[in-house]
């Protein structure tokens, strides 16, 4: 009870600062059930001059923390539960904080690090970046004999019981209103909170990015347009992560870009190609792909930074994503649905061809247009109008994909206003749906499928033969003559009745598994 209050209070805190910012100006009366309305207008009363003006929402998160700051940011990628207008609305946060002090700094990575700073660096000087999670210095160290400019990023202090807080309060809301509301289960917002969560806490952990980093710089080492920073490993800690610093051009500065005579276009080709070769052939990608975490290195090539919004895609996601692109580009909205179906996405009560009818809606309209001619914002509307329409529960791996490639295509939108992204996409998505859906797909699929196979048979005499110990022993007790005192009768008479149940247990793990085997045979 004591904890429920606790929650309450706070949330009310919040409830008072989104009023005072106008955040609930924004509502339409008209979708809120009487009692709401009245409430409504009371949180008018306490509105401020000039709330209406600007971004509401992001001037109220701005004000309530870091850990309101992050949960706007991350909502930003779920125009599903937000919607479109807020959505972009909240795109405009600037994770920009005030620096903590150079000497909580240098504490912090002295201590992390176990040895003085003047062991570990050469020189490090003041942050040049500072975000509600930790900042950024530009460092100095000594190899060999060279010295090398490296990024050291630093966890603000105490940084991770302000977040641990906040987040019990956001669980406690979302478990509310998925109580209350179905259309909160629909849209799972516990499951939002527990994503936001899992994200947070790899965040506040560098060595979890610089993993992050390591991985992606493996899967692009053949790429000739993208490449990550080096991470320095002696010197990543926790709370610390030194790599590699990068000297190129930010994609921010067109006015550097346009004086090195940079091709836009092309430039733009490489970011949207980058990140579906990442999405598509890694399964693993950046899903904070903005112009102030890329770069363009003396090479020509992409670099990104800042790994600490990451998006996996398992091999159903990918085969899903290539289909669904693939169907579009080509217009083939049947298989479209056809695999909306296939995946489990969409409920199977619903009818295909009308579904299909409904994603040609939404794919004729951008066909043969250019980029600047299309509106991400309403294709993206439909896309979720049509979602809630056939009953779609929301698949979280795939907003964050869906959203971090409306953020992309309009980086690259950026260099061409006239690129065309379903042209740019396709050799990508033809690549991969020939070395995946194709021959040799179809035999790497077979070759797993016996792996599966096999290992399901290895297993199956250990099963069995744990299934006839139940049965033994089982039978041990009901025809043995044991001596029981009467305390244990009484429990035996009450569990006379789950005997039989035991049984059919141990039976079932015997007939499941060779009914497993049976339809992994099948599936060859």
């Amino acid at each position: 009870m004591i904890s429920a209050l606790t929650h309450i209070a706070r949330v009310a805190r919040a409830g008072f600062v989104f009023a005072r910012e106008g955040v609930f100006g924004v509502v339409d009366p008209s979708l809120v059930p009487p009692p709401g309305q009245l409430a409504l207008k009371l949180t008018r009363l306490v509105e401020r001059r000039g709330a209406k003006s600007g971004p509401r929402l992001s001037r109220a998160l701005e004000r309530m923390g870091p850990a309101y700051l992050k949960l706007g940011q991350f909502l930003a990628t779920r125009p599903d539960v937000v919607g479109v207008v807020l959505a972009r609305d909240l795109e405009s946060l600037q994770d920009r904080l005030p620096p903590f002090p150079q000497g909580e700094a240098e504490t912090v990575i002295a201590t992390s690090l176990e040895r003085p700073i003047t062991k570990a660096f050469v020189h490090l000087g003041p942050a040049v970046a500072a975000a509600s999670i930790a900042q950024v210095h530009r460092g100095e160290i000594e190899r060999r004999g060279v010295r090398q400019s490296v990024a050291v990023k630093v966890l603000r202090p105490n940084v991770a019981s302000r977040f641990r807080r906040d987040l019990a309060d956001f669980f406690f809301v979302a478990h509310k209103a998925e109580a209350y509301s179905a259309e909160a289960r629909r849209l799972r917002l516990v499951e939002v909170i527990n994503t936001m969560s899992r994200s947070v806490a790899m965040e506040m952990d560098l060595r979890l990015e610089a993993a992050a980093m390591s991985e992606m710089a493996e899967n692009t080492r053949g790429d000739p347009d993208f490449r990550v920073p080096a991470v320095d490993w002696d010197r990543t800690t926790h709370n610390v992560l030194t790599m590699e610093w990068i000297d190129g051009i930010p994609l921010t500065d067109h006015t550097r870009l346009e004086q090195s005579e940079i091709d836009l276009p092309e430039l733009g080709r490489k970011v949207i190609q980058s990140f579906l070769r990442h999405a598509l052939r890694d399964g693993f990608f950046h899903a904070d792909m903005h112009p102030g975490n890329l770069f363009l290195d003396a090479q020509g090539r992409l670099v990104a930074v800042d790994f600490g919004i990451m998006g996996r895609l398992g091999l159903k996601e990918r085969r899903f994503l290539a289909e669904i692109l693939l169907g579009f580009i080509t217009r083939n909205y049947r298989r479209v649905a056809e695999v909306h179906f296939e995946a489990g996405y969409v409920p199977s009560h619903h009818s295909v061809d009308n579904f299909a009818q409904a994603l040609r809606a939404i794919g004729e309209p951008i066909h043969n247009r250019t980029a600047e001619e299309i509106s991400m914002a309403r294709l993206l509307t439909l896309l979720l109008e049509v979602t809630a329409l056939f009953d779609m529960r929301t698949q979280p791996q795939l907003i964050l994909l869906q959203k971090t490639m409306v953020v992309v295509e309009g980086v690259a939108r950026g260099f061409d206003p006239r690129l065309d992204i379903w042209k740019v996409a396709e050799p990508v998505v033809r690549e991969w749906i020939e070395r995946n859906l194709g021959p040799i797909g179809r035999l790497q699929g077979a070759a797993l499928g016996v792996g599966e196979l096999l290992r399901l048979t290895t297993g199956v005499p250990e099963i069995a033969g744990r299934a006839v110990a139940v049965l033994g022993q089982l039978e041990t007790i009901t025809r043995g003559g044991i001596t029981l005192s009467p305390e244990t009768i009484a429990a035996l008479g009450r569990s006379e009745g789950k005997k039989s149940r035991w049984r059919t247990v141990a039976l079932w793990i015997i007939a499941a598994t060779f009914i497993g085997i049976l339809i992994a045979v099948a599936r060859l």
